[in-house]
């Protein structure tokens, strides 16, 4: 799986596939800046829009991946904002070559700005309309946000891959094993699963569409199991007081729809240190395919490491401060 880089993934190939699931292909393909997965957009003989999504083999199972498109199916006959994959004959997700991919109609839109307050609260109430969804019913397959796999099974890989260097092996592991207790224990102890719900999972600003109607979102790929507080923290920015500024900005909008558990906020900083110590870990991982060190040439430096120890330090900082709290009334 690892070693998994997409060279039999040819255009023709590409096409072939799309008109076998019955789209047609009056264009080139235009790559989409996804590495995880392979994303084109092209448009048909009509100039219709579209962006096909080929994913990677191996990561997650069928039934997994047929969730997701459930899930965006659901939120998305519920009038929410979500790009759902296009049906053919009933089916969402295809396969051709040993390749299963999806076809999503093109949405364009700008970039959501996470500064602005009036649109935080507009995202906050769209979050807390698919939270009063998603918490209706679990997930029966998708995988949930857990310490075991977005910590400690990413600190194995990276130990395993051999890039970090061997004259910063001490001080990187060191604070990266102490981050990784605390985070832990914090995301552990203060989690409890009865609090578990569906999920987007990967709500930051670049998966977040504005037009003049309002957000969208795209790119339910990481959807799990887990804290609603996932759903928020990616939105804020800034320095604690604007953060506090943002969390209740963002709460007065989701509360409209769906009550938020305010003893969730001590899990922002465990959940970043999961998304931290899994990025680096999922690099370490995909280096083989050669998007990779095309697009991201600084991972296999020194200099990225010597930057990972400060980082890591720096949210060690952060674990330790008090947890956000929501503005008195």
């Amino acid at each position: 799986m690892a070693n998994f880089d997409f060279k039999a993934l040819s255009p023709d190939t590409i096409i072939d596939g799309l008109e076998s699931a019955g789209f047609t292909v009056d264009s080139g393909l235009l790559a989409l800046n996804s590495y995880e997965n392979r994303v084109y957009q092209f448009h048909d003989d009509n100039k219709n829009k579209y962006v096909t999504k080929f994913y990677r083999p191996q990561r997650w199972q069928l039934a997994q991946i047929r969730e997701e498109h459930d899930f965006s199916f659901e939120l998305d006959e519920q009038e929410l904002p979500i790009v759902a994959p296009l049906k053919r004959d009933g089916e969402s997700l295809f396969e051709h070559k040993g390749y299963h991919f999806a076809v999503f109609p093109c949405r364009g839109g700008r970039i959501f700005e996470v500064d602005n307050l009036d649109q935080l609260e507009w995202m906050g109430r769209f979050v807390g309309r698919i939270h009063a969804i998603s918490a209706q019913r679990p997930f029966q397959h998708r995988p949930s946000f857990n310490t075991e796999e977005m910590l400690y099974q990413a600190q194995d890989t990276i130990a395993t891959s051999n890039f970090v260097p061997q004259v910063l092996h001490k001080p990187f592991f060191t604070i990266l094993a102490q981050v990784i207790e605390v985070a832990a224990q914090q995301y552990t102890q203060q989690y409890k699963p009865a609090h578990q719900i569906r999920l987007h999972g990967d709500c930051h600003a670049g998966n977040i569409l504005w037009r003049d109607e309002g957000p969208h979102f795209v790119d339910l790929d990481d959807c799990r199991t887990g804290p609603a507080i996932q759903d928020l923290w990616m939105m804020l920015s800034g320095d604690r007081q604007q953060q506090l500024l943002q969390i209740d900005t963002l709460l007065m909008g989701y509360e409209e729809f769906f009550s938020f558990e305010s003893s969730q906020l001590v899990l922002i900083e465990s959940l970043r240190t999961m998304r931290v110590v899994n990025y680096m870990a999922w690099l370490c991982k995909r280096w083989q395919d050669p998007a990779f060190p095309q697009n991201f040439p600084w991972f296999n430096t020194g200099k990225y490491w010597e930057q990972q120890i400060l980082m890591l330090k720096e949210q060690m900082s952060a674990l330790q401060q008090p947890p956000l709290s929501l503005l008195p009334v």
